[in-house]
């Protein structure tokens, strides 16, 4: 299949005109002329995902985190930021991105996320659609919900707010803290997030919403296997792998 076909396909999952203004969506590097055949999916382009793509026979990495959010003058395999973008490019490895367009996308991070947590008939929040709200099939108690969300996500999570029976939630993933008002203006209880600043916790709080922190890898990793079911759907004679990279982050 085309590069160009595959990139047809993500359109119709996350349209590149949900993406925010400062964002960095697409194809970042590589030829849309090029046959792919096998496709390797991450959260993070880092180094390492460029070397497992290579080990394993990919010639596109798809991710959720673009590349270059600024404009770089040199592209060294020294610097962090220019690193990864050296490697693919000396590896012939293409890569492709779907961020803010995939957070807001109906099936994206946010649906995703809800469908995780058994959040039902949920809804985009106005004004950016970033957010998604909606309601558990009954009331629980809070801490009750905060272990539902460890054990969903396979994390542990911080949270934020008395011990009350809660039922509309609404959630952000990757780092949301600071949509604390929208929270409280749809009427949510709970805020579930991926990452939360000391300040937003308590001012969330004080406005009535609870707030639980489960990491920024967590709440947007949940997308990529829904992700990948989907892109075989709509696409022929490509394999997509799920790479093995996990969150920078780790319990010492």
């Amino acid at each position: 299949m085309l590069l160009s076909e595959f990139i047809s396909a993500m359109e119709r999952i996350a349209p590149r005109e949900l993406a925010f203004e400062y964002d960095n969506p697409g194809l970042i590097v590589g030829t849309r002329r090029r046959d792919i055949t096998r496709v390797l999916v991450a959260l993070d382009c880092t180094v390492p995902v460029v070397y497992e793509a290579k080990a394993k026979g990919c010639q596109l990495v798809l991710t959720h985190h673009p590349l270059l959010f600024r404009a770089v003058k040199h592209i060294t395999p020294d610097d962090p930021v220019t690193a990864p973008v050296f490697e693919l490019i000396s590896n012939g490895i293409a890569m492709f991105a779907a961020h803010t367009n995939l957070d807001c996308a109906e099936g994206g991070v946010n649906t995703a996320l809800c469908r995780a947590l058994g959040i039902e008939n949920e809804s985009p929040v106005p004004p950016e659609n970033l957010c998604r709200v909606g309601e558990l099939k009954e009331a629980v108690g809070f801490s009750q919900f905060a272990r539902t969300v460890e054990r969903a996500l396979q994390t542990k999570v911080r949270a934020a707010g008395e011990d009350k029976p809660v039922k509309r939630i609404m959630v952000c993933g990757g780092s949301g803290g600071s949509e604390y008002p929208l929270a409280a203006a749809s009427g949510a209880e709970v805020l579930v997030t991926g990452e939360c600043k000391h300040n937003e916790a308590i001012e969330a709080v004080q406005m009535g919403v609870n707030v639980i922190v489960a990491g920024h890898y967590e709440t947007e990793a949940i997308v990529l296997p829904p992700l990948i079911r989907r892109l075989r759907e709509l696409t022929d004679g490509v394999e997509y792998l799920l790479s093995d990279a996990g969150t920078p982050l780790r319990s010492i």
